[in-house]
């Protein structure tokens, strides 16, 4: 170890370990130790797995249907996603995290960035602390990655968890520099953050095939072959902070609600069902972020792995004559778009709501000619419905017609309890 220079910046990057999965073992014991996937929504694919299953081979993504022989022999249990357990467990875990920095960026549901500052002479045992603390408060495994830019925290992240040496806190700025190069050179080159698939293999033909080899790369190079964003990487990687901490997140340029169907929906009114529940979902988290939307993209699909069935696909993108928020307006869109699309005769799988061209409530100038008296009577009804939804729950005011057919929903039939956020699925202790 080295001491670091009293002026160079510390930026930590923490990340839960498996964190769909370690939520799930907070309150089921059982779990520890053991093979463990969770899977996404109608149960379909892996989006989290243990070590156990990892060093079985199962990738990231892998449908279910092919481990189910492979789950028999090695006993892996399948969860269905709780969503909103891991969503309180990542509220928990940030709020944490704060404490010890107000200048924090959360960049996912488990991964969050903090500016320790200039200096900080004992950053490492402060890496200890945030894994301690995490550890002891919510029960979470997390590994911290610290260094002098995001890009090279995101990779002593990455090296903290691969390497138990480093009892799962990786600080770059206290390791010397052969040290430092022997870790960048083992570490390929698809790994950093912000190279790309096809963008690793661009780059492994031009014989730069690890971290190491990327840092002692000519920037400007670069910048022309790839873009200038490859440049920034490159300084990244030799410790210029191109990157800052971005403490308020910024608003999404596009909001998706989307779903595959528990069962296939062959009618039309099980297809206004669901695609209402996406623009009620949809158009609240554009409200909460203060934007309105300008244009609402509809799509449609059939099941492309059943080639036994007839396939499907089609999207349209409808122009809203102003820019809205309204849900109402929104799903008449979405009404108009479903009536374009629809065709009689196909087992569609999968639909979704798109709302595009956003622009924050004191932006964009509007519709010249519409009425002042509709718009304050629209956003003073939104505002209720958002109330009376924040207070009953989501489903307590709800569009006409989103119950008239539910086969759509989708399937979760191992999900464990919500125990943070539900009165009625709180763990109980016996004797």
């Amino acid at each position: 170890m080295v001491a670091a220079p009293a002026d160079i910046p510390h930026i930590a990057l923490i990340d839960g370990n498996n964190f769909y999965v370690s939520c799930e073992r907070v309150f089921n014991p059982y779990l520890r130790e053991r093979p463990v996937v969770v899977l996404s929504n109608n149960d379909g694919c892996a989006v989290a797995r243990s070590n156990e299953v990892k060093a079985l081979g199962v990738k990231m993504g892998e449908p279910w249907f092919r481990l189910r022989t492979l789950a028999q022999q090695h006993g892996i249990i399948a969860l269905s996603s709780n969503y909103g357990l891991y969503g309180d467990m990542s509220q928990r875990m940030m709020a944490l995290l704060h404490q010890f920095t107000p200048h924090q960026e959360i960049y996912s549901i488990d991964e969050c960035f903090l500016d320790l500052g200039p200096g900080c002479p004992n950053a490492t045992a402060l890496g200890h602390a945030i894994q301690s603390r995490i550890a002891r408060s919510v029960g979470l495994p997390v590994g911290v990655g610290i260094a002098a830019t995001k890009t090279l925290a995101k990779l002593a992240n990455h090296v903290a968890k691969k390497h138990p040496a480093y009892a799962g806190v990786c600080n770059f700025n206290a390791l010397d520099q052969m040290e430092l190069n022997t870790l960048l050179a083992s570490i390929d080159v698809g790994t950093v953050w912000g190279v790309g698939t096809r963008s690793a293999n661009r780059l492994r033909a031009l014989n730069i095939a690890t971290a190491r080899d990327l840092q002692q790369s000519n920037g400007p190079f670069l910048r022309k072959h790839f873009s200038i964003v490859m440049e920034r990487i490159v300084l990244e990687l030799n410790g210029h902070p191109c990157l800052a901490i971005e403490e308020v997140t910024p608003p999404r340029q596009r909001i998706q609600a989307a779903r595959s169907f528990g069962a296939p929906v062959h009618t039309q009114e099980g297809l206004e069902a669901a695609i209402l529940t996406f623009v009620r979902l949809a158009s609240g988290r554009l409200r909460q972020q203060g934007s309105r939307a300008g244009a609402l993209h509809l799509f449609l699909r059939t099941n492309r792995f059943r080639e036994q069935d007839p396939q499907y696909a089609a999207g349209v993108t409808l122009p809203l004559p102003d820019l809205t928020d309204d849900e109402l307006l929104l799903a008449r869109a979405a009404m108009r778009g479903l009536t374009a699309l629809y065709r009689p005769g196909y087992a569609y799988h999968k639909a979704g709501v798109i709302l595009l061209a956003l622009e924050e409530n004191h932006q964009g100038c509007g519709d010249l000619f519409a009425d002042p008296v509709v718009k304050r009577r629209s956003a003073a009804l939104m505002t209720t419905l958002d109330t009376l939804r924040h207070r009953f729950g989501p489903k307590a005011i709800r569009l006409a017609g989103e119950e008239q057919a539910t086969d759509w929903q989708g399937r979760s039939g191992n999900r464990s309890p919500r125990y943070t956020t539900h009165w009625d699925e709180l763990p109980v202790a016996r004797a």
